[in-house]
């Protein structure tokens, strides 16, 4: 069982800045692949960022130069750096991570980008 609690959302205006960040429980944190995904009002749920154990890094291309995935195995924490923020980036932004067959969500949190 993995619980995953993110934090960080708020309202920005567009340009601006802000850090999402997620904390995982379990002790193999270091092992997990994790994951950014978002989903706007009326959309599907979409993959914005991933980064594995490895440090492999993937992102969607809306996001690409704009945003960046980070981890901090010891803080069982991963990051979500969001630059030059558009009002389309606004959506609620979930924490994501599958591990032994299983996919775990955390609850949300909301980043809303308007002047």
């Amino acid at each position: 069982q993995v619980q995953l609690v993110e934090s960080g959302g708020g309202l920005v205006q567009p340009g601006g800045s802000l850090r999402l960040s997620c904390s995982a429980s379990g002790n193999s944190f270091s092992m997990y692949n994790m994951a950014w995904y978002r989903q706007a009002p009326g959309k599907e749920r979409d993959l914005v960022a991933l980064i594995t154990s490895s440090l492999r890094l993937n992102y969607a291309d809306s996001v690409k130069d704009r945003f960046t995935i980070s981890r901090d195995n010891p803080k069982n924490t991963v990051y979500l750096q969001m630059n030059s923020l558009k009002p389309e980036d606004t959506a609620v932004y979930y924490c994501y991570t599958h591990l032994y067959g299983t996919d775990y969500w955390g609850q949300g949190t909301l980043v809303t980008v308007s002047s």
